[in-house]
Formats: structure tokens, C-alpha cells, sequence
């Protein structure tokens, strides 16, 4: 049986940078990496952006080249998904009965796309969007493609529809909530971006439900809670992930929505630590509450700290959470979590295409939302970190660079 001192499960941002940062911190034991995928490590965010509009191709994407894992004496097990864990044997277990033992245990597996329940969620021309073989089945059928509609008006659907409307195609973008981005921002942004897709010409459907997916083989539209029938070639399925922890949960694990970890992102299982979109953890940038983060900041952050621990160095995970995301020639920059928030200023002008909103609890900063605003954002930081508190007027004067504030030499 093979056996590794470092064995990590999920070929994705954090499992990659779980085995770069080991071998930075100068570790020799052997290491290896399992992914379900058969390709190397790739980045996630470009699949719904500059991949899927065929700006980039995979070679550009990917985390290293092929020949780097082999340089650093990583060894890529891919296209294998683990089943089974035995905590007390340290070994995991395939479908097939292959068993591989380990000293410590690295679960990176993130999660897979939520499905929809409904009749005709199975069709032809059903997608979600989480690796390379999905977005290459899209592609694949774009051609005969006129009108998509996405379901679900979070980052991954609206930057598909701007991608979409990029490609000359019809976008109808249907969301359950009042209002896209509910969960993830405030009012103001999720406001300017319905209005920003509905200029470019995207139908966004606010507070309606999906009653099932017609079509007799392959999908050709959608039919609404309320009797409407949408008419669609594609149906694209934005609805979050569901954690890949089954594994960990069935040999013991402490866990529900994600696996639990402690601040060294150690699991309730002996030499078992979880990273990434999978992994429960309470974050001090949102008061202590338990959750689950889901961006490329956090895998490779909490992969690094793992790196450290594993290689002599006991290393608690605290960092702040970053995202963005790309839509149109809009960019927008999130740093720190909005959870709890209960104010918020507006600085800049939303008309303008150049704002951000920043949120306050108890009357600290403790997250930015900045739309074509960067120098916000990286400046914002410090705001975050700190917890400083700052009036909404000065917050709001955009002649007051944030670094000032953060430095304490604003003039007013």
C-alpha cells in the first residue's frame, strides 16, 4: 500500500497551494495530492469569466505548469475521488478498494455545485459552473444556443450573464430573492448591479421561483411558480455548493454545513486538518461566527497556515477575507465580511460606475464593497483590520484618501 507523510485530498486553489507552501517551508517527507479531475490544478474564478468568453486559454489558468509538481516531488494522484477515511488506520479508500496511507492528512476536496430538485433538472443542456469540464460542456453547445436562463443571481450567475451578453446570446437571470447578490452584499450594490445587467440587456427576475425545466430530452425552457414559461436552449444552475465532507463526517468528524476546525484548522480527527470552501471555522472578521468562506483567499491562506503547522511552525489561521469579481468593465473589490452589519456608507457616486460601500457594526468598519474603486479597496484594509471607528461623514468625503483615516491625519 502506498503511503505518504502528507497526503492531501482535492486538486483545487487550496490543496495546490497546501503542497507549494509545504515545500516553501522547506518540508522533505513525501507529499502527494488527490483530485477527482484528471487535469492539474487550475484557477476556479477565470471558469466563469475569461475562460468561458474564451479570453484565456486553460494553459493560463493553470496554478503551475505539469512539469513543476513532478520538480518538487509532489505526486499527482488524479482522477481518483476518495470514499472512505480510517482515522485510526490513517488511510483513505477508494471506490475501487484501493487504500493510501498517510502520516497527516490535508482534506481539500471543496464542495460540488447545488442541483436543482425539480422535475426536468436532468435534461440535456442543464449546466452548473464549478470546474473545466462543465464550462467546456457550455461551450460546447453555444452555438445552437439563442436565450440562456440562470437560475440564481450570485456572483457565479451574474458573471455569466455578463459573459453570455458578451456573446451575443438573450439572458434571463432568475432569482428567488428580492433583490441578486442578498446574500453576499448590501442593498446598494446588489441595486447597481440588477441595473447595470439590465442596461446591457439581461431580463433580471426578482422573487420567483422555478416549478420545474420542460423539454422532452434536451432542456427548452423553464416554467415559473407562477405559470410563466421562460423559453431557453440553455439553463445554467447558480445556486451554491454543497461541501465535499462526507468522508470526514461518516469516519467522525465534528461538522454539518462544512467539517468543523479549530483556529489551526485541525478537524476532531487525529492528523486530519480540512482548508477551504469546505471547512467551519469561526472568523474573528465576522465576530466569532462559524462558516464556511468560499474564495481563493481563503484556501490559500488557510493552506498556508496548515503548511506552517505541518512543517514545525504552529500556525493560527487569521486573515482577512477577500473576493472580486469581474463583470462587464466593472470590477468589483470585497474586502472584510458584511455579516451583522447594522450601517453603512456610501462613498462615491453609484451613477458614476465608481463607488464603494463600506459597512459599520457598533460603528467600526468591518467590510468594503468597492466598484472600480482600488485604491478603496487596498486602502480599506487597514480599516477592516484595525476596527477603527470613523464618522459617516468622513468615511463618505471622497477627498479624504482611507489611508489618512487609517493613519489618523485626516485634516478634519
Amino acid at each position: 500500500m502506498q503511503h505518504y507523510d502528507v497526503l492531501i485530498v482535492g486538486g483545487g486553489h487550496s490543496g495546490a497551494q497546501a503542497a507549494i507552501a509545504l515545500r516553501q517551508a522547506k518540508f522533505e517527507g513525501s507529499v502527494a495530492i488527490i483530485g477527482d479531475e484528471t487535469e492539474y490544478p487550475y484557477e476556479r474564478p477565470p471558469l466563469s469569466k475569461d475562460y468561458f468568453a474564451g479570453d484565456k486559454a486553460f494553459e493560463r489558468i493553470m496554478i503551475r505548469p505539469p512539469a513543476f509538481w513532478a520538480e518538487r516531488s509532489i505526486t499527482m494522484l488524479m482522477g481518483k475521488r476518495v470514499e472512505s477515511v480510517d482515522p485510526v488506520a490513517h488511510q483513505v479508500a477508494f471506490s475501487d478498494g484501493e487504500q493510501i496511507g498517510y502520516g497527516q492528512l490535508i482534506w481539500a476536496a471543496g464542495g460540488s455545485p447545488r442541483r436543482l430538485m425539480c422535475d426536468g433538472s436532468q435534461l440535456a443542456g442543464v449546466h452548473v459552473v464549478r470546474n473545466k469540464s462543465d464550462v467546456d460542456a457550455m461551450m460546447a453547445e453555444l452555438d445552437d444556443v439563442a436565450r440562456v436562463a440562470i437560475i440564481g443571481g450570485g456572483y457565479i450567475g451574474l458573471e455569466a450573464a455578463a459573459v453570455l451578453r458578451k456573446l451575443g446570446k438573450e439572458v434571463v437571470v432568475l432569482e428567488a430573492m428580492d433583490r441578486v447578490l442578498a446574500r453576499v452584499a448590501g442593498e446598494e450594490l446588489s441595486r447597481f448591479f440588477e441595473a447595470e445587467h439590465r442596461a446591457h440587456g439581461v431580463d433580471v427576475r426578482l422573487g420567483v421561483t422555478v416549478e420545474s425545466l420542460t423539454g422532452d430530452h434536451h432542456v427548452d425552457g423553464v416554467l415559473l411558480g407562477d405559470g410563466e414559461h421562460i423559453a431557453a436552449q440553455m439553463v445554467i444552475v447558480g445556486i451554491g455548493i454543497v461541501p465535499a465532507i462526507a468522508p470526514l463526517l461518516n469516519a467522525g468528524a465534528a461538522g454539518g454545513a462544512g467539517v468543523d476546525v479549530d483556529e489551526y484548522c485541525r478537524t476532531s480527527l487525529p492528523d486530519v486538518f480540512a482548508i477551504g470552501d469546505c471547512a467551519a471555522h469561526a472568523n474573528s472578521f465576522a465576530g466569532g461566527v462559524i462558516m464556511r468562506v468560499e474564495s481563493v483567499q481563503n484556501a490559500n491562506d488557510m493552506a498556508n497556515a496548515v503548511a506552517k503547522s505541518i512543517a514545525g511552525e504552529l500556525t493560527a489561521y487569521h486573515s482577512v477575507p477577500w473576493f472580486w469579481s469581474n463583470q462587464y468593465d466593472l470590477r468589483l473589490q470585497t474586502v472584510g465580511l458584511s455579516v451583522g452589519y447594522d450601517d453603512h456608507v456610501v462613498r462615491g457616486d453609484p451613477a458614476a460606475r465608481s463607488f464603494s460601500v463600506i459597512y459599520l457594526k457598533a460603528g467600526r468598519v468591518i467590510a468594503l464593497d468597492c466598484v472600480n474603486m482600488t485604491k478603496d479597496y487596498v486602502q480599506g484594509k487597514a480599516l477592516v483590520t484595525e476596527g477603527l471607528r470613523f464618522t459617516k461623514e468622513q468615511l463618505a468625503d471622497t477627498t479624504i484618501p482611507l489611508k489618512e483615516l487609517s493613519a489618523g491625519t485626516a485634516s478634519n
